[in-house]
């Protein structure tokens, strides 16, 4: 349905008697839909998770008793995935491809 069909009609759309609202954005499946599909907020969203996953773990990863192959592991398997989840759906500017890039080496 195009934005000239609907002129003056309502934003919901209605299915078999069933009525949904027409929303801007919207979280499926953990990650931030919008209309249009704009990425910006999700990256946003998913640098955030990151950051706060890399605090929690901030005493373990700056600990003397755990190797570095030990926190490599612990980067790969717990850090990686909160940040980079649903990643592959993702279309990227240079500038989100760098921001990503550079949350990955403040951690």
């Amino acid at each position: 349905m195009s934005g000239d069909q609907n002129a003056g009609r309502s934003r919901n759309i209605v299915i078999d008697n069933s009525s949904f609202e027409r929303v801007g954005e919207f979280i499926y499946l953990g990650t931030t839909l919008t209309n249009p599909n704009s990425i910006q907020k999700e990256i946003k969203g998913r640098l955030k998770s990151g950051n706060a996953c890399c605090q929690s773990l901030q005493h373990l990863l700056s600990s003397s008793l755990l190797s570095k192959y030990i926190k490599i592991k612990l980067y790969r398997a717990v850090m990686l995935p909160v940040t980079l989840y649903w990643c592959e759906t993702w279309s990227l500017t240079l500038r989100e491809e760098h921001k990503l890039k550079v949350s990955e080496k403040w951690c």
